[in-house]
C-alpha cells in the first residue's frame, strides 16, 4: 500500500469535504467544459466542479482516495470519472482539456518541470491551468504540506513554466488554510491561474 493509500484509508476525509477556497473564489475564471484534476485525492474539488457543470476527470496515484471520491460524488448525485495513475506517466492528447487543476499537488522538482509543458500542450486554446500549493516559505509555518523544500513550489518556477500564457493570477500570499485535519492554519501559498493563448 502506497503512502497516499494509507493516508486515505480511514473513513474520514482527511482534507475535508469542502472545495479549496481559492478554487471556489475563482470559479468564474474557468471556461466551461472538460476539466482534469491532478492529484485529486478524495474528491472534494472534483465533486464541487461537477456540481457546477464541469465534465470532471480526476487523476491520482491512490486508488483508495479515488474510490472515496466516487463515493462522495454518488452521495452528492453527480458523476466524475477517475483514473488511477502516477503523474510520472502523465500523457494527454494535444488541445484536449478546457481546464487542468492542481490543488496542493506536490511533486519532486524534476517531475514538476516535466509536467508543465505537457499540461500546456494538452490544454485547448483558451484553456486554463489553475494551481494552489505551498510555497518554500511554508517551512516556516509548518501548518501542512511536505517537510522538504524541494517539494514546495516557487512562484518563479510556475511563471517560467507557463511563459507565453496570460497570467490572470500569479502571487505568493500568506492566508489561513482550513482544509480537514492536515491543512490547518496560517500558511504561505502560491496561487496561479494561467490561460493558454487562443490559436
Amino acid at each position: 500500500m502506497n503512502f497516499w493509500d494509507k493516508r486515505y484509508q480511514s473513513d474520514d476525509y482527511v482534507y475535508g469535504l469542502e472545495p479549496n477556497d481559492f478554487l471556489r473564489d475563482h470559479l468564474s475564471y474557468l471556461p466551461p467544459g472538460r476539466l482534469l484534476s491532478l492529484g485529486e485525492g478524495e474528491g472534494r474539488n472534483a465533486v464541487f466542479l461537477a456540481q457546477n457543470g464541469f465534465d470532471v476527470t480526476a487523476i491520482d496515484s491512490s486508488e483508495v482516495g479515488l474510490n472515496k471520491a466516487k463515493q462522495l460524488a454518488s452521495k452528492n448525485h453527480v458523476n466524475i470519472s477517475i483514473k488511477v495513475e502516477d503523474l510520472s506517466q502523465f500523457e494527454q492528447p494535444e488541445n484536449d482539456w478546457d481546464v487542468i487543476l492542481a490543488i496542493y499537488c506536490h511533486l519532486p522538482p524534476e517531475l514538476r518541470l516535466s509536467l508543465y509543458p505537457k499540461i500546456a500542450r494538452s490544454l485547448k486554446p483558451g484553456g486554463v491551468f489553475v494551481l494552489e500549493a505551498y510555497s518554500p516559505e511554508q517551512l516556516e509555518y509548518r501548518t501542512g504540506g511536505p517537510g522538504s523544500v524541494d517539494m514546495l513550489i516557487p512562484l518563479e518556477e510556475l511563471e517560467s513554466g507557463f511563459m507565453g500564457f496570460h497570467l490572470s493570477v500569479s502571487r505568493k500570499v500568506v492566508r489561513t488554510v482550513n482544509e480537514g485535519t492536515l491543512h490547518t492554519g496560517e500558511a504561505s501559498v502560491v496561487q496561479f491561474i494561467a490561460k493558454k493563448p487562443n490559436a
